[in-house]
C-alpha cells in the first residue's frame, strides 16, 4: 500500500506554531550569540529561538539585510543593532504565530535603540515574489466561489508578483538564514536558491546556517513528519548543499563554520550545523585589459568555480571582471594583482576568452615596446641598506 506524500508545509506550520507558544528544545542546537546584542531582546523571543548558527556575525554597518525564516525575530533584532539606523532588516516567515511573536516587541525595541529599522513580512522563502498579505486582502474583496473566480485569483497573484513583489529584484546587500532551508520541500529547494540569487544585489552575499547530513537521508526518514519538522530529514547532504549555491550562480562559496560533533545521529547518519558564505556578481561580459593575478599560496595550485586554475607564483591572464572579483573578499588575501603598465579603457577593451587558464607574459602587461632601464630605487632599501 502506497503511503500518502508527506505534507511538509503543514507539519512545519503546526510544529513551529506550537513552538512559538512553548519552547521546544529539540528544534535547536546550542549557539553562543554576542551577549551585548541580547540585552534588549525580550526573554520570550530568546526562549522561542530555534537556530543552529549565528549568521549575524557576517553583517556590517549600514547594510540592507534579509532574514529568511525569521521566526520569533531574534536574529533580526541582533542584526538591527549591528547595521544601525542607516541599515535595514527584513524578516520573512510563513508562520503567523511566529510573525506575531516577532512583531509584538518591535516598537519596544525601537524605543530602546532609538531607531526603527526592522520589518516582518509573511511569505514563503522559496517564493519571495508573492505578497501573501496582499493576496489575502484581495480575497476578502473577491471571494472565490467559482472556477472563474479562481482564474481571477491566479491572474491577480501573477500581476502582484510582477508589479509589487514581496522582495524586489537586487534589493538586498546580505541574506541570512538560521536553520530554515532544510524545512523547505525537496521539490522547492532549487526555487529557493534562485530566489536568493534574484533578490541579492550584485556584489551582495549570503550567510546561511543550516543542518546538513554527512550521507544522503534515506527516503523512509524523509517521510517521517517528526524528523522533517525537527530540522533533520529535510537536510541537504553536505556536498549537495554547497553545490546548490554553485548551481544558482553564486561564487566564492566557503564553509565559514562546521561543527565537529554532530547535533544528532540517526540510523548512522550524522546531522550537524554548517555555516556557508557565498557571493553574487561573477556574471557579465569578459573583457581583455591585459590584467593578471598571482596566487600567493599556500597550495601549489587552486581552481575557482569557473575553472580558472591558478598556480602559486604564476601571473595568470584574467578578464577585467575576474580581476575585480579577485581583488575583493573572499579572494583578496591570497591574490596579488598585476595591473597593466598602461590602462586600457573599458570602451577600448576587446573580448577575453575565459575558457582557459594561461600564464600572462610580462610583455603583455608592460607592453611589447617597454625597454625602460632604471636606477636603483631608494624606496626598496631598508635602514641598513639594500638587500
Amino acid at each position: 500500500m502506497d503511503l500518502m506524500p508527506l505534507d511538509t508545509e503543514k507539519e512545519v506550520l503546526q510544529r513551529y506554531g506550537a513552538a512559538s507558544r512553548e519552547r521546544e528544545d529539540a528544534l535547536c542546537c546550542p549557539v553562543d550569540y554576542d551577549p551585548q546584542y541580547l540585552k534588549i531582546i525580550p526573554q520570550e523571543i530568546i526562549d522561542r529561538d530555534y537556530g543552529c548558527g549565528d549568521p549575524s556575525q557576517f553583517v556590517r554597518v549600514g547594510e540592507s539585510v534579509l532574514d529568511l525564516g525569521s521566526g520569533g525575530g531574534k536574529i533580526c533584532y541582533i542584526i538591527s543593532q549591528i547595521v544601525g539606523p542607516n541599515g535595514k532588516v527584513t524578516g520573512v516567515d510563513f508562520n503567523p504565530p511566529m510573525l506575531e511573536l516577532a512583531g509584538r516587541y518591535r516598537d519596544q525595541i525601537a524605543k530602546i535603540t532609538g531607531f526603527d529599522n526592522v520589518e516582518f513580512k509573511r511569505g514563503k522563502i522559496q517564493d519571495l515574489r508573492t505578497d501573501i498579505a496582499a493576496v489575502e486582502a484581495w480575497l476578502v474583496a473577491h471571494p472565490v466561489s467559482s472556477y472563474a473566480d479562481l482564474e481571477a485569483l491566479e491572474a491577480y497573484k501573477k500581476q502582484q508578483a510582477m508589479d509589487a513583489p514581496l522582495i524586489a529584484d537586487a534589493s538586498v546587500d546580505v541574506i541570512v538564514s538560521n536553520c530554515v532551508l532544510n524545512l523547505v520541500a525537496a521539490e522547492d529547494k532549487a526555487a529557493l536558491f534562485a530566489e536568493m540569487f534574484r533578490v541579492l544585489k550584485v556584489g551582495g552575499r549570503v550567510a546561511i546556517s543550516d543542518i546538513v547530513s554527512d550521507e544522503v537521508v534515506p527516503q523512509h526518514m524523509r517521510n517521517d513528519p517528526e524528523l522533517w519538522s525537527g530540522c533533520i530529514s529535510g537536510a541537504f547532504q553536505e556536498r549537495e548543499f554547497l553545490r546548490a549555491f554553485e548551481e544558482a550562480g553564486f561564487y566564492g562559496i566557503a564553509i565559514a563554520k562546521r561543527d565537529a560533533e554532530p547535533w544528532r545521529t540517526i540510523e548512522g547518519v550524522e546531522f550537524r550545523s554548517l555555516t556557508v558564505t557565498a557571493y553574487k556578481g561573477k556574471q557579465g561580459v569578459c573583457l581583455e585589459r591585459k590584467q593578471a593575478v598571482i596566487y600567493a599560496g599556500p597550495w601549489r595550485k587552486v581552481e575557482d568555480d569557473d575553472g580558472h586554475v591558478l598556480e602559486r607564483g604564476v601571473p595568470v591572464a584574467v578578464c577585467d571582471k575576474t580581476y575585480r572579483l579577485y581583488n575583493r573578499d573572499p579572494y583578496s588575501a591570497q591574490i596579488i594583482p598585476v595591473p597593466p603598465l598602461i590602462d586600457i579603457p573599458l570602451e577600448e577593451a576587446g573580448l577575453f576568452d575565459c575558457m582557459s587558464s594561461v600564464a600572462r607574459h610580462p610583455k603583455e602587461t608592460k607592453g611589447e615596446d617597454y625597454v625602460a632601464t632604471t636606477d636603483a630605487s631608494a624606496s626598496v632599501c631598508g635602514p641598513e641598506g639594500c638587500c
